[in-house]
C-alpha cells in the first residue's frame, strides 16, 4: 500500500514537472508562419510576425545614417507593394552569422541576385535598422554584430527579400526576414561593387550569366571597382566573350596579371576566384 502511494506521488511529481517544462517552452507568436521557400533556422522560434499588408516601402540599398534628424541611405528601392516579415530568435548555441549564412545560401540556390550586402559597422547604426527600417526594437544590438542583405529573387523579378541578423546585448541572436512584392515593375537594379566583391570572396565565384554579349556599362565599372577594392585578388573569367571582358577590365584599371581567361562552358560571364 505504501509502495503504491509512493509510486502515485512520484508519478504525480513527474507529471507536474513535465507540465512545467512543457508550459515553460517558448512558442511561436500566434498566427505566425515560416516562409515556404526558406527553412527555419535550427531550433529557432518566431518572436515577431507581420502578415502581408499593402504599403509604401523604402528598402535600403546601402548603408544608413541620420543627418539633422533625417534618415539617409547610400541607395534605396522605393515602391508600393505587399510586405510580410518573420523575426526568429535563435537558441543560445546558434550564432547570428550561422543563421544569416544559411538563409543567404538557401536563396542563392534558388537563383536570387545579391544587390547589397553589408556587415558590422559598414551597415550603419543598429538602432536605425531596428527602429527606423524594420520597426522592431527586438533587432537592436551591437553595431559590430549585425549583417544586412537585400536580394532580388531573380534578375527580372519584382520580389525582394531583406535579411537582417543581429546579436543582442543579452547575447541572443536574431534573424529577421522580410519579403516585398512590388505592385509595379522594379526595372533594373544593380548590385554595389562592394557586394560583388563580398559575394566573390564568400562563394568563390560570380555567376553573371545574364551578361551574354559584349562587355557593357555599367557592369564594366561595377566589376572593375569591385576587383580593385582588393588588389591582391586574382580571378578567372569564363564565357563566350571572356577575352573581351578581360580587356575591358584592364582598360578600366584592373591589372592584367590578375585576370585569366578560362574555358568553362557557360552561357554568360562567370568570374571565379583563384585561391
Amino acid at each position: 500500500m505504501r509502495a503504491s502511494k509512493r509510486f502515485a506521488c512520484s508519478l504525480g511529481w513527474l507529471l507536474g514537472l513535465a507540465g512545467y517544462v512543457t508550459t515553460g517552452l517558448a512558442a511561436d507568436v500566434a498566427g505566425s508562419q515560416d516562409f515556404p521557400n526558406l527553412p527555419r533556422p535550427t531550433d529557432a522560434e518566431i518572436v515577431d510576425y507581420k502578415p502581408a499588408t499593402s504599403q509604401e516601402r523604402i528598402i535600403p540599398l546601402g548603408s544608413i545614417r541620420k543627418i539633422s534628424g533625417q534618415l539617409r541611405f547610400d541607395g534605396q528601392v522605393a515602391s508600393r507593394g505587399t510586405s510580410r516579415s518573420v523575426t526568429y530568435q535563435l537558441p543560445p548555441e546558434r550564432s547570428a552569422d550561422e543563421a544569416f549564412t544559411a538563409a543567404r545560401e538557401a536563396f542563392q540556390q534558388q537563383g536570387a541576385q545579391l544587390l547589397f550586402w553589408c556587415q558590422a559597422r559598414d551597415c550603419g547604426e543598429s538602432s536605425l535598422w531596428a527602429n527606423e527600417v524594420f520597426g522592431n526594437a527586438r533587432l537592436y544590438g551591437a553595431d559590430n554584430g549585425q549583417a544586412y542583405l537585400l536580394l532580388r529573387m531573380a534578375p527580372d523579378s519584382d520580389t525582394l527579400v531583406a535579411l537582417y541578423s543581429i546579436t543582442r546585448g543579452n547575447r541572443r541572436a536574431m534573424l529577421h526576414v522580410e519579403e516585398f512584392q512590388a505592385d509595379a515593375p522594379l526595372g533594373e537594379l544593380l548590385p554595389t561593387s562592394a557586394t560583388l566583391l563580398r559575394e566573390l570572396k564568400s562563394s568563390g565565384d560570380l555567376d553573371l550569366s545574364m551578361l551574354k554579349g559584349e562587355p557593357r556599362e555599367p557592369w564594366i565599372t561595377l566589376l572593375s571597382r569591385g576587383l580593385n577594392l582588393d588588389s591582391a585578388l586574382r580571378v578567372i573569367l569564363s564565357g563566350p566573350t571572356s577575352e573581351a571582358w578581360r580587356q575591358a577590365l584592364i582598360d578600366k584599371g584592373v591589372r592584367g596579371a590578375r585576370l585569366e581567361s578560362g574555358n568553362k562552358p557557360t552561357q554568360g560571364l562567370v568570374v571565379e576566384l583563384i585561391r
